[in-house]
Formats: structure tokens, sequence, C-alpha cells
């Protein structure tokens, strides 16, 4: 029978050290300018998170998991794959890995990521979910432009984050991010698709806001480092034009607290989403709690935060 990791709410693995001392959390904090700069633009980049191991045990599973008939797949929340026999060919998509592999659901005990994310929200708080993409050389897929808030409107307050983390070196050849800095200030807009067509946001934008979408910035970073954004910020990436891959994994999380706010209406995408109902706290085993600052990091009050 396959291993549900989403049962255990600490590493199961040796892969990720956790700090001991207030001075092993303190080298990973973010420094005010960099605070300041998320709260400007909706986002910040280039904060390395995993070292060269931990990239190729994630890797490694990332093979393992695009395959359909991986043990353990069953735990997927979302599974969509263009089921090519060569690995490295395979348009991937995949949210739950965290559920399937010992390494992904590792990541989400990663320092880096924990004290940032704490920094970020300002709180306590708990996995929303995990991502996966894979991209492959020459490629023409494409994430139309979106705010993250429009499609998790089943929960509430929106007090989220996302993480994005480079398995590959991500620039513009192969399809890396794009940020519209200062956009996270648009508020909610109308979805208009991920899928297709990368000028669709065009039709809900004002005349303004089209002036900022023409000042979007590629986010390029190098393997192992991660951005963090705004949950309304406006992003998408273009296609795969290059002769490598284009490998990442999101964490999504929300701040302790967070209510479900699930109906019919704005129900998630797919039926494996845990259910919570409506008027409940967002929590239990598989939205487990990452960072309790009160019982890990509560001597570090002198550290910014939003």
């Amino acid at each position: 029978m396959s291993r549900d990791y989403g049962l255990d709410d600490r590493p199961v693995t040796e892969l990720f050290n956790q700090p001991r001392s207030s001075e092993e959390w303190r080298s990973y904090a973010l420094s005010e300018e960099q605070i300041r700069h998320f709260k400007d633009f909706g986002f910040i980049k280039d904060i390395k998170v995993l070292n060269d191991e931990q990239v190729e045990r994630l890797r490694a599973d990332l093979q393992d998991l695009v395959n359909p008939s991986n043990p353990g797949n069953e735990f997927f929340y979302e599974y969509h794959s263009n089921e090519s026999e060569d690995p490295d060919t395979v348009l991937f998509h995949a949210l739950g890995a965290w559920r399937v592999s010992p390494a992904f659901h590792d990541i989400l005990w990663a320092p880096a990521f924990r004290m940032v994310a704490y920094q970020l929200i300002g709180k306590g708080f708990r996995l929303f979910h995990d991502q996966l993409f894979s991209k492959p050389a020459k490629h023409g897929a494409v994430v139309a432009w979106h705010q993250d808030y429009s499609y998790w409107t089943w929960t509430s307050p929106m007090n989220h984050l996302t993480s994005w983390i480079a398995l590959d070196d991500a620039s513009t050849e192969n399809g890396c991010m794009y940020y519209i800095p200062k956009s996270h200030k648009w508020g909610l807009l109308e979805k208009t698709g991920l899928a297709g067509d990368m000028n669709s946001v065009r039709q809900v934008l004002t005349d303004a806001q089209v002036s900022d979408f023409d000042n979007r910035v590629p986010i390029e970073m190098k393997i192992g480092h991660a951005s963090f954004h705004h949950p309304l910020l406006m992003h998408g990436s273009y296609e795969n034009r290059s002769d490598r891959s284009r490998r990442a994994t999101l964490i999504n999380v929300f701040a302790d607290g967070v209510v479900s706010n699930r109906d019919h209406d704005n129900a998630p995408g797919a039926d494996n989403y845990p259910a919570v109902p409506k008027g409940e706290p967002m929590g239990g085993t598989y939205y487990p709690l990452l960072l309790d600052p009160q019982t890990e990091i509560g001597q570090l009050d002198d550290i910014p935060t939003v």
C-alpha cells in the first residue's frame, strides 16, 4: 500500500536540518529593505532556499512523479501530464506532491522558506497546497496572466503567500515567470484563464493597468533560489524556447486562522482537495501548521515583518 506522507506533520527525512538557535534562524531572515520591496512591489526574488544535494533529491523524485503509474500518485489533488514515455519531454503540472514524495514533503520545512514566509505573512502559517511544474525543452506551453487568489476565494480572509522555487536555472529563454510590479495593489480582478492567450488579461485592465502591464519584469533565477509573491500579484510565464527544461516547485501557504469559504460557486477545480466546512478554520491533517513563531522563533522579536 502506498504511503500518504500528508499524515506526517513533521519532516520524515534528514534532508533539511532545522535551526537550533536564534542565531541560526536569524541567518535566514530578510532585511528591512527586502521587506519594503515586497510591500512596494508585491514580490522578492533570489532567495536561496536549497543546496545542491536537496535540489538533486527533489529532481530525482520529480522524475518518478511524472510517471502516471508511480505508486502514491493517487494522493495528488490535481495531476496533468502529456504522458510522454520520455520523462525529459513530459509537460507536467500537479498539486499535492507533498503527500507522495518524502523530499517534496520535507521541503515544506526548509528553514529559509519558513523564515521568509513568516516575515512576509507576519504570523504563524499553514500549508495550503504545493505545486510542481515541468516545462520541457522546446515546448510551447504558457501559463497565462493571473492572480493566485482569484482561484483561492474558497478561503478567507486573504492572507496568503506563494513561493516559487527553481529546480533548473530559470531564464527568459526557458520560460521563467514574469511579474507585474505593484499589480498587487489593483485589487481582485476577473479571471481570464490559465492557458493559451497571454494577452487575454488586457480585456479586464484599465488604461493605467495596461501601462503597468507593459512594464512586466522577467524573474530569472539560479537553481535552488526562490521568489515570493503576494496573492494578488499578476504573473505568468511564456513558452520554453530553449534546449533545456524548466522545472519548479511552488509552496502556497496562508496565515493560521484563515477559514473555509467553500461553496458551490467557488469550490476548487478538482474534488481531491481536502474539504473543510464553510466557516471553520482551515486546519487539520492536510493543512498542517508549518511554523509556530511562539515555539520556534519567538525570541527573534527584532526581525522585520510585513
